[in-house]
């Protein structure tokens, strides 16, 4: 397993991103359009929860929804915590410090789930599989799922030339900017698209449908199997 966030990451993480406001900003739209079928009491597990940026968008967006915040980072869901309470969602949220694995309750508990950005970080693919298998295990069958990872079909070629200019547009340093294949390759598992919605599958859900992609950032709907 990766190791958690520190206060350090958390302490800037929504700074570091807001340059690219508007692909998580688009993401999070498409999210919400994907669980926007769900009914209106709706509970939503949002795994790798972060500081709360989907979490937040979706409450505001759906009223009556309950959420599950799980994030191993105790720095990144106090944050998340902290958002929630500002902007009066908190007493609609539960928040887990820890693993899907660990999270206390019963099988097929939620409506829907998300996971943005979370599963590239599990380098090995048995664990990735594992991850949402255990998010298949919290909902019931046929509950949607959106997933959004880092994907690309190699480390090179025109997509990956993008990403490093919008990390430059970020206000990245050129020579970090430069190293960025090699970071990657060493710390994040960017996998051609298909084989991530295969892991996606593997883990318990129907095939996915490819909904999103901004960059590198791709995202899928996919649905919880009968038998997860």
């Amino acid at each position: 397993m990766p190791k958690p966030f520190d206060e350090a990451h958390a302490a800037t993480y929504d700074q570091h991103f807001a340059a690219l406001a508007p692909m998580r900003d688009a993401l999070q739209l498409v999210t919400g359009l994907a669980l926007g079928e769900l009914p209106a009491g709706a509970r939503i597990l949002c795994a790798g929860a972060g500081t709360g940026a989907e979490l937040l968008y979706l409450a505001a967006a759906f009223p009556g929804w309950r959420f599950t915040a799980v994030d191993p980072s105790g720095p990144m869901l106090r944050r998340c915590r902290a958002k929630a309470e500002a902007a009066g969602v908190a007493d609609r949220c539960r928040f887990h410090e820890g693993t899907v694995e660990e999270l206390p309750g019963e099988a097929g508990d939620h409506d829907g789930a998300t996971a943005l950005l979370v599963s590239q970080f599990l380098v090995d693919r048995a664990a990735r599989e594992a991850f949402f298998r255990a998010i298949a295990g919290r909902l019931r069958p046929g509950a949607p799922l959106v997933v959004a990872d880092l994907a690309a079909p190699s480390l090179s070629g025109e997509l990956i030339a993008l990403w490093k200019r919008a990390w430059l547009h970020a206000g990245v340093p050129p020579e970090q900017v430069a190293r960025m294949a090699e970071t990657l390759a060493e710390q994040v598992a960017v996998l051609p698209p298909d084989e991530v919605a295969a892991i996606v599958a593997a883990g318990g859900f129907d095939e996915p449908l490819r909904c999103f992609q901004s960059i590198l950032i791709h995202g899928w709907l996919a649905r919880r199997s009968a038998s997860p």
